[in-house]
């Protein structure tokens, strides 16, 4: 049998409650938790690699960098059949989304996680972790792109999100529902990810990519700011289907004339923006302007994408056509 690789990079699945502080602190090894696991015997063709012990919040894009060329290198080998990476659940689906955006494979990488400490009841970190390596053993998986497992559940890294602050249902894909399920052992698939590859970019990052979202009354100030810090790219959280409050206008042409590239995606959780709308401020002017449609991904999501296709030196058509796939 072939192996899976579990990488670990800390989060919630790793965390006791402290008995000195009350608070919830990484407590332990990636090889205590998989000792732990009921039946681990069943799985001889573990390899267990410890990348990080960061809380999700830790996580940045050059771990991510660091993460997926990683991932890349067991991969390429013939003797693995997936990669399951252990990850904190804040921004659990920033990572699972770059690594669909830069892996080349068309094994499975399964990003899992916990919702609860191992000192809690109800601790779902082991389960997880056997269900994310089940998957990874499945021949259904293969093809798939970069998955999320928990409760059960498997979601596609194009469409998830994390929906909930506490629940264990927390991670679903809000318009089209849970690629399959793990029920009984059983890995069960009720539909396929279309098109999982249509991201395929280098394993480059910039640290000027920036995101904001929309409020009520809002005008161009933090724009400006961005703009000031030699901004290269800048995504915004709009209104509805695409819309901003007209004081926006002016500051957003200056950043377009300045070489920034703007990306239009919606502060709603579900549905993709258009340029419906033609008032000052509208869709319609805005994409007349120079912003870039973001379709149907959330805010995060589409920072990955920009950062990704800026640092690969996407020209503004190049990025446009990215974001229209």
């Amino acid at each position: 049998m072939k192996h899976v690789v579990l990488i670990f990079t800390g989060g919630t699945i790793s965390m006791k409650v402290s008995k000195t502080n009350d608070g919830v602190i990484p407590s332990l090894s990636p090889n205590e938790i998989v000792s732990s696991i009921s039946g681990i015997e069943e799985f001889d063709n573990i390899i267990v690699e410890e990348f990080a012990r960061k809380p999700s919040p830790a996580i940045t894009p050059r771990d991510m960098k660091a993460l997926a060329r990683l991932t890349q290198s067991y991969l390429n080998r013939d003797d693995v059949a997936g990669v399951v990476v252990v990850h904190g659940t804040d921004v659990l689906e920033e990572t699972a989304f770059y690594l669909n955006c830069v892996v080349d494979s068309l094994k499975p990488i399964v990003v899992t996680g916990s919702m609860k400490n191992a000192s809690e009841l109800g601790y779902d970190g082991l389960t997880n972790l056997v269900s994310s390596i089940k998957v990874c053993l499945s021949e259904q998986s293969k093809e798939k792109g970069t998955l999320v497992v928990l409760n059960d559940s498997i979601n596609s890294a194009l469409e998830v999100v994390k929906s909930h602050t506490l629940s264990l249902d927390t991670f679903k894909s809000l318009e089209f529902g849970p690629l399959g399920i793990i029920d009984y052992n059983e890995v069960i698939y009720y539909r396929e990810i279309a098109n999982f590859k249509k991201y395929q970019l280098g394993n480059e990052i910039n640290d000027s990519t920036y995101l904001i979202k929309t409020y009520a009354g809002m005008d161009g100030s933090f724009i400006e700011y961005l703009l000031d810090r030699q901004a290269q790219g800048i995504v915004i959280e709009a209104l509805g289907r695409g819309n901003l409050p007209p004081e926006f206008v002016e500051t957003i042409g200056k950043a377009i004339n300045m070489g920034v590239y703007i990306v239009i995606v919606s502060r709603c959780p579900s549905g993709r923006v258009l340029d419906t709308y033609g008032y000052e401020g509208g869709g319609k002017q805005l994409t007349e302007m120079g912003c870039i449609l973001g379709g149907s991904l959330n805010g995060q999501k589409a920072r990955i994408l920009l950062m990704l296709a800026i640092s690969n030196e996407y020209t503004y058509e190049e990025i446009k056509d990215l974001f229209a796939q």
